[in-house]
């Protein structure tokens, strides 16, 4: 029996020989598996920390991208608004000027039909006032050569052209005149 005992263990040198060297590869395949994944999974972290901080890059120009186009779009509203505003303030203007100009007319219509005199007619008779007590200053002067009589029929004349251009005049102005001449007339007598 040795003889078979011998062979046995003959043959399971080799076949354990076998499985040693099968096992030390698998071990070795084993520890280049897992040095693969810890490879990996640096170079994954260095990635992603360069992948993070490239989308940050990339959100920043975005961010002020946007904000420059908003910007601009607020800009180009405020203008477009902006001169809406003037265009009603000038129509505003317009209109308003319109209104006070029809105002005046009727304003000025009116006055006359009452026959309240205009600033034309007034600043006219001012001056015909102006020139008559011009006259009338004139003839209060004393002269050596002239006489009462001379002096009433001056101022008879002053009176009458008064009275004249009172009825050339406008309804109120007409009155004021009336007076003056009547009393003027009363100072002759």
């Amino acid at each position: 029996m040795s003889k078979f005992k011998s062979k046995g263990k003959a043959k399971s040198a080799p076949a354990a020989e076998a499985v040693s060297d099968k096992a030390q590869n698998l071990v070795e395949s084993a520890q280049q598996i897992w040095m693969a994944g810890m490879g990996a999974f640096s170079r994954a972290q260095e990635q992603g920390t360069k992948l993070f901080e490239a989308l940050v890059k990339e959100g920043v120009s975005l961010e002020q991208k946007t904000r420059k186009f908003a910007t601009g779009k607020v800009d180009n509203v405020r203008d477009v608004v902006e001169n809406k505003v003037e265009q009603v303030k000038e129509r505003a203007t317009d209109s308003w000027e319109k209104l006070e100009g029809i105002f005046e007319t009727r304003v000025s219509r009116v006055l006359g039909k009452l026959g309240v005199p205009g600033r034309a007619e007034m600043e006219a008779l001012i001056a015909r006032v102006e020139e008559l007590n011009k006259a009338v200053h004139k003839m209060n002067k004393p002269q050596a050569a002239t006489s009462k009589r001379s002096t009433k029929a001056a101022a008879a004349a002053v009176v009458e052209a008064v009275a004249e251009a009172a009825a050339e005049a406008p309804k109120a102005v007409k009155r004021t005149a009336k007076r003056a001449v009547s009393k003027a007339k009363k100072a002759l007598a």
